[in-house]
């Protein structure tokens, strides 16, 4: 009886802790799902969001400072490469615009000539038409030698030619025309002579004024030169006085005056010098016939011509 009875007890002892036992796992598993169960719902934390730029400026100042210095920076370098670029870009342009309108364009094509120049012996359409202007041809290029060649042969009474450009199209010539200084007779046909000797015009009649050229060695170069240098130095009233001028050398030439009176003038050295010498002892002395004023500082005067 007493045996039955402990084993009951027993029994109910061991019962007793299994529910306990049971329990508690229980709880634990309830506590550890619940703790799962919260830690799976809970919210992850939020990001940060960024500082915008016055949040920046009022927070660091002296950083947001720096950083615009450093922008300022980056872009100057990247205006000063561009810039070079741009220039460069900017001439070739311009270079290849300027050679296509000077070579190629019809803006600076020869269209004309215009003729300046005080002229008496001779027109402009002369001049025009013996220059010979390309027209059509680029200015720039106009051969202005050939045109100043073309007039100077063509027109003997031409002494100098000036020929240049005229933008944006035309060619100018400058003309000087020969200044006679005497009549020479060559052929049959009277001449002009300038003061370098050379013969350039015809006249039908001699003009008043102008002293003729008697050469007695005929009218080669050297004498015409001789005769165009004395005659040249003869001041303008002097010159109308003279009726010819004789070249028998070189070295030997007169003058045949109007009233036929006579001067020996030797060589045509110092031919100034001695026009002004022979205009005063013609005041000085008007009733002799003959003046040599070959050696100038010591001029001789005579009653008679011979």
């Amino acid at each position: 009886m007493g045996d039955k009875g402990s084993d009951a007890e027993i029994a109910e002892a061991l019962e007793i802790a299994r529910s306990a036992s049971g329990e508690r796992e229980i709880d634990l598993d309830s506590e550890e799902a619940k703790a799962g169960a919260e830690s799976s719902t809970e919210p992850e934390p939020k990001a940060e969001p960024e500082e915008s730029e016055d949040e920046r400026a009022a927070v660091d100042p002296a950083t947001l400072k720096s950083r615009k210095a450093f922008a300022r920076r980056q872009w100057r370098r990247r205006w000063l490469a561009w810039r070079y670029l741009i220039v460069g870009t900017l001439v070739i342009a311009l270079l290849l615009g300027g050679i296509w309108a000077v070579y190629f364009s019809t803006w600076l094509q020869v269209k004309g000539t215009s003729v300046h120049g005080s002229m008496k012996m001779t027109s402009a359409k002369q001049v025009v038409e013996f220059a010979a202007v390309p027209v059509g041809e680029p200015l720039a290029t106009a051969d202005l030698e050939a045109v100043q060649v073309r007039v100077l042969n063509g027109l003997p009474m031409v002494r100098s030619v000036n020929v240049s450009r005229e933008w944006p199209d035309k060619i100018r010539v400058d003309v000087t025309e020969r200044t006679p200084v005497a009549v020479v007779s060559i052929g049959g046909r009277l001449r002009a002579l300038d003061e370098t000797g050379t013969v350039f015009w015809d006249y039908k009649k001699a003009p008043r004024g102008l002293p003729m050229v008697n050469t007695v060695t005929g009218t080669n170069s050297d004498a015409l030169r001789e005769a165009a240098a004395v005659a040249s130095a003869l001041p303008a009233d002097l010159a109308k006085s003279v009726d010819h001028v004789e070249v028998t050398t070189v070295d030997s030439i007169s003058l045949e005056l109007r009233n036929d009176k006579r001067v020996v003038w030797g060589s045509s050295a110092q031919s100034d010098t001695k026009a002004d010498v022979l205009v005063a002892l013609m005041k000085a002395e008007p009733d002799v016939a003959r003046y040599d004023v070959s050696v100038p500082g010591q001029p001789v005067t005579s009653k008679s011509v011979g």
